[in-house]
């Protein structure tokens, strides 16, 4: 699990069957390789790998080939890309993003990005499979960084995030152009709202509840929710 707080850039290249090389270039690449251990996992574009091998400002890790097939991490077969970089989240850590579980639910594409006084303000198109998790002010994982959603347009399946300098200068936000790919990861909790809501459309029986599968404001009384 990952906060999605970028804690360094790094660069991602294949060294061999399946394997691949994660060398920091960041800044604070030096004070996350301090921490880093071998079976670490971390977020690199928001996939979580695990260091198999630690090296002097890096890692190897194995990427199956489904998630080269289903994230931008296939893109580095032909070019030497920026990556970010996140170890996972400890139990007395702050979470100054939201949690970001590491499983991409899909690819959208950068279609616009404007610099303003304060920020940059950036638009992607999503896929349905994530789609339906996004939520205006709500939180989405866009290269494994954690950011709110400024606006959405449900029909077209667009949103639009505001990136202060910070996150911009200290992420591969700021190498994207238009028509760049990114990883997306919908909020988790949004994941399991829509599964509880789906509970009596399932054919699995709702534990503790046979009579009546369905979750409404009756079961949420019951139960103390209300």
């Amino acid at each position: 699990m990952f906060t999605g707080l970028i804690q360094t850039l790094g660069k991602i290249k294949p060294v061999g069957r399946n394997s691949w090389q994660i060398t920091c270039v960041g800044d604070n690449s030096k004070l996350m390789m301090t921490d880093l251990a071998y079976g670490d996992s971390v977020a690199v574009d928001g996939v979580c790998l695990t260091v198999e091998k630690k090296l002097d400002n890096g890692f190897i890790a194995t990427i199956s080939p489904e998630t080269l097939q289903k994230t931008t991490l296939g893109q580095a077969l032909t070019s030497n890309q920026y990556v970010n970089l996140e170890t996972s989240l400890r139990v007395n850590s702050k979470v100054g993003g939201h949690f970001v579980m590491g499983h991409v639910d899909g690819i959208g594409q950068m279609i616009s990005v404007i610099q303003t006084a304060t920020s940059w303000e950036m638009e992607f198109v999503a896929p349905d499979a994530i789609a339906r998790y996004i939520v205006p002010k709500g939180s989405i994982a866009v290269n494994g960084i954690s950011l709110t959603v400024a606006e959405y347009d449900q029909e077209l399946c667009k949103f639009k995030i505001a990136v202060i300098p910070t996150t911009y200068t200290d992420t591969n936000l700021q190498y994207l152009t238009y028509g760049s790919w990114v990883n997306l990861e919908g909020d988790i909790l949004g994941k399991y709202v829509e599964r509880f809501l789906n509970v009596g459309k399932s054919t699995i029986p709702f534990k503790g509840n046979d009579s009546k599968n369905d979750i409404d404001s009756s079961f949420l009384n019951e139960h103390g929710y209300l």
